[in-house]
């Protein structure tokens, strides 16, 4: 089949499709009409306040008349919804497929785990710490020296200046 061809029949097929949907969207704004004609008929005010009183009374019965239908609705949406998530979940247990649901990290310490694992009957310490041995440091008499020299900076202060470089030829000579 050519191109030109090919062409004038996507054409022919978007413009049947332009006409279908023109008079879809006609048909459609038709029975809305008829629809609100029916049950919505032209307002006649009446000229007495009685006549008044009880138009408005007529209008809110036809409103909570509405509204009970809209909750109707709603509910019976609402069990629908329940019913299709329900079919889905034994649709996913008869395949035998199940979605890995995305794991958030959690921040517990071994101890909160344990807990949370074997209840809070259990009581495990896992402090590891508490298992070690203790062992006293023992300190060296070198070690000791080196921290009684004092602050460094002293050090510079003093040897700072003419009287520290009078300081440095005494301590040669």
């Amino acid at each position: 089949m050519s191109s030109s061809r090919k062409h004038n029949l996507k054409s022919l097929m978007l413009n049947i499709a332009k006409g279908l949907l023109a008079a879809e969207a006609k048909e459609a704004e038709e029975e809305r009409v008829r629809y609100m004609e029916e049950r919505c008929p032209p307002l006649s005010l009446p000229g007495s306040l009685q006549d008044l009183q009880e138009l408005c009374k007529k209008l809110h019965a036809r409103i909570d008349q509405g509204e009970e239908e809209r909750y109707d609705m709603e509910v019976k949406v609402d069990k629908c919804d329940k019913e299709v998530e329900d079919l889905k979940i034994k649709v996913q247990d008869l395949k035998g497929k199940f979605k890995k649901p995305a794991l958030r990290k959690v921040r517990m310490s071994a101890d909160a785990m344990l807990k949370a694992l074997l209840g809070s009957k259990h009581k495990v310490n896992m402090d590891l710490r508490a298992n070690l041995k203790q062992v006293k440091k023992e300190v060296k008499e070198e070690d000791k020296d080196l921290r009684d020299v004092g602050d460094w900076r002293k050090n510079v202060e003093d040897k700072a200046g003419m009287g520290g470089r009078k300081k440095m030829f005494e301590a040669e000579g």
